[in-house]
């Protein structure tokens, strides 16, 4: 089977990108044709059809106009599907940089569309359900985004937030996904129920719910470690400020924050003179994997609607548990007792309980925890059992 994969970005930025390149690895693995189509960019990956890639736009008039519909990226599709003839495109993140503009294009050559839902922009202008003043946000509704522009959801930024609004209007009176996508691709339960619930009509699409997955090796030497440890972006809906008050509370406990983001000089300060946080930068390869294999937990105290973090992913592969906020796809992969513990979104008094309690499991209730989570990175996330579910969604939405 040739496949076509579609992003915005084609170098290693986030939890999207990670999940394009893995499919296009898994996929080459098992001896399919990948092909790829991105933006032009000097941080790119190599591949061969990166001489067809458009520039991003050069002007902030240029940039609002192909926010909504990127007619340069639609005319270098055009050109890449007349000397290629994939049999199925597989779309990531297209909203707001290639646009819309290229699902009309791949429906005018009858190429079947299947696409994975990173996060809720199809529902949601702001795309994280969240207001401009960072709380958790539904008031859009059933076509009605007017509510993104008077919260200015878009960061708290009003031109944004209009131009956002704007394109989701125009998007679902011109050219809606839902009649333009063949498939949609749902990587958590939890992001279903909630694009059902914004929009009805996702009743009537065919989908899939298939988790992420990463390689799934063998299983891996799993030492207790003496720390905890936090991975992904220093930001507000991260929860990171009600992780360093909890570790705050019990100088005790150990903890290794990894990452960088908006909020990194504000947090240092936070803990400054508190010799149990220890802030380690970014981190990447065998450096970030040696963290992983060494802590004895890893928390994902978000504060948003994560879909399927692959913080959560990379620990079970490593036979660590994981305490995981109660909000949003977190719940459905974090099996109380079993594969870690669960608290309440925002509390650092629950997050430092569920802490307290790991470090004071025995050795063997330990070893019990950190089995149950292995177990469960074999049963849901493992690379074998997610290709044979992406091949049979894709020859479905082509049959």
């Amino acid at each position: 089977m040739k496949v076509l994969l579609i992003n915005n970005y084609h170098y290693r930025r986030g939890g999207s990108e990670t999940v394009y390149f893995q499919t296009g690895r898994l996929l080459a693995a098992h001896g399919h044709e990948v092909l790829w189509f991105s933006f032009a960019d000097q941080r790119n990956l190599p591949c061969a059809q990166s001489e067809f890639f458009p520039r991003r736009p050069s002007s902030v008039i240029e940039s609002a106009i192909s926010y909504c519909y990127n007619r340069r990226a639609a005319r270098a599709l055009e050109r890449l599907l007349e000397m290629e003839k994939p049999d199925i495109a597989h779309v990531h993140l297209i909203w707001g940089g290639l646009s819309p503009a290229v699902l009309q294009v791949l429906r005018r050559h009858h190429i079947p569309v299947v696409h994975t839902v990173h996060d809720y922009r199809l529902v949601c202008p702001g795309y994280l359900f969240m207001d401009g003043t960072g709380a958790v946000c539904e008031r859009c509704t059933e076509g009605n985004f007017m509510p993104c522009l008077k919260h200015r959801c878009a960061k708290g930024s009003l031109p944004q937030s209009l131009l956002m609004t704007f394109e989701m209007y125009l998007r679902r009176w011109f050219f809606n996904p839902r009649r333009l996508i063949g498939g949609f691709h749902f990587v958590s339960r939890f992001a279903y129920d909630r694009h059902l619930a914004h929009d009805s009509g996702f009743a009537g699409t065919r989908h899939c719910i298939i988790y992420n997955c990463l390689p799934e090796g063998s299983a891996p030497e799993v030492g207790r470690g003496d720390y905890f440890l936090f991975c992904g972006r220093l930001s507000r809906e991260k929860g990171v400020h009600t992780l360093i008050e909890a570790f705050r509370r019990d100088s005790g406990l150990c903890l290794k924050v990894v990452g960088t983001g908006p909020l990194e000089d504000e947090l240092r300060a936070r803990a400054a003179g508190m010799s149990n946080i220890e802030f380690c930068g970014y981190r990447t390869g065998e450096d970030l994997s040696s963290l992983l294999r060494n802590c004895c937990c890893v928390i994902v105290p978000s504060e948003w609607y994560e879909n399927n973090p692959l913080s959560i992913i990379e620990a079970y592969s490593a036979g660590k548990p994981v305490i995981g906020a109660t909000i949003g796809g977190i719940p459905e992969i974090v099996s109380e007792g079993e594969s870690g513990y669960l608290f309440p979104p925002c509390d650092a008094e629950g997050l430092l309980a569920a802490a307290q309690r790991l470090a004071a499991l025995s050795d063997e209730d330990y070893a019990s925890l950190s089995a149950g989570s292995r177990r469960f990175f074999e049963d849901h996330f493992s690379e074998e059992k997610v290709y044979h579910r992406l091949i049979d969604f894709y020859e479905e939405v082509i049959g």
